[in-house]
């Protein structure tokens, strides 16, 4: 009932995971990031295989020994689809017999597709080669435009609801986390959010503390500097905002 993506950047390290689903809150459910791992549970997806998965992941176990044990105690595992990434920059991915057709996965070296009840295997090869021919663009926009070349080979075969994409950049707190949780066409709304983010709250997680700098960048006018910078750039090349906000900024 789902289709995800695990990326990680292999010169910064930043990870990231985009679901999308006819299914409610997909976004949610299936998606657990940390700082350098990520795992996504899906089909009848099972929220302990997220949260176990993930801290055991951050420990330093192997990807492949997390979800072979996961499987291996769950009586729900012919149901169950899973991948994750751990800390070494390894994939490992479960898809259950079980699963509803078209249901697989695709492993490579710096992402991972999965997905079930999808239109075909076309949406899984679509949403991976997009990915990888993608190099050089912002993480964020890559993960988006592999989804969408999915979609448009049928994605999930019952129709659209719901999307979510979670990125991290080395902490365990999220740099971004956006999702849209029940709507006729939610790769288009998270990628409008995605475009509002820019406008304002990316110029502020640039400046978020982090564990090496526990204070952050709290000097609101540089904050202000690189928004109003921002927003005359916007300008100049004809683009308005997309927000949905009221009042003043």
């Amino acid at each position: 009932m789902t289709y995800s993506l695990i990326a990680k950047d292999p010169e910064t390290g930043v990870i990231g995971i985009i679901v999308a689903s006819r299914f409610f809150a997909c976004g949610a459910r299936v998606t657990c990031v940390g700082a350098h791992s990520a795992i996504a549970s899906q089909a009848f997806s099972n929220p302990v295989w997220g949260t176990e998965g993930l801290r055991r992941l951050e420990a330093g176990e192997a990807a492949q020994e997390v979800l072979d044990d996961l499987v291996a105690r769950d009586d729900g595992r012919a149901a169950r689809q899973a991948h994750l990434l751990d800390s070494h920059g390894d994939f490992a991915a479960h898809t259950g017999e079980d699963c509803v057709d078209w249901a697989g996965h695709r492993m490579g070296r710096y992402h991972s597709v999965a997905g079930n009840m999808l239109a075909g295997p076309d949406v899984v090869e679509a949403t991976f080669e997009t990915f990888a021919d993608s190099s050089g663009q912002p993480l964020a926009e890559r993960l988006i435009s592999a989804m969408e070349a999915g979609e448009r080979l049928g994605g999930d075969k019952r129709g659209k609801q719901a999307a979510g994409m979670v990125i991290h950049r080395g902490e365990a707190h999220s740099w971004l986390d956006i999702r849209t949780d029940d709507h006729h066409d939610p790769l288009a709304e998270l990628r409008r959010l995605y475009d509002v983010a820019g406008e304002r709250y990316l110029h502020f997680a640039e400046a978020m503390p982090s564990e090496r700098n526990f204070s952050g960048n709290p000097d609101r006018t540089a904050l202000e500097a690189a928004i109003a910078k921002g927003e005359a750039e916007r300008r100049a090349a004809g683009r308005v905002s997309r927000s949905l906000a009221t009042g003043a900024p």
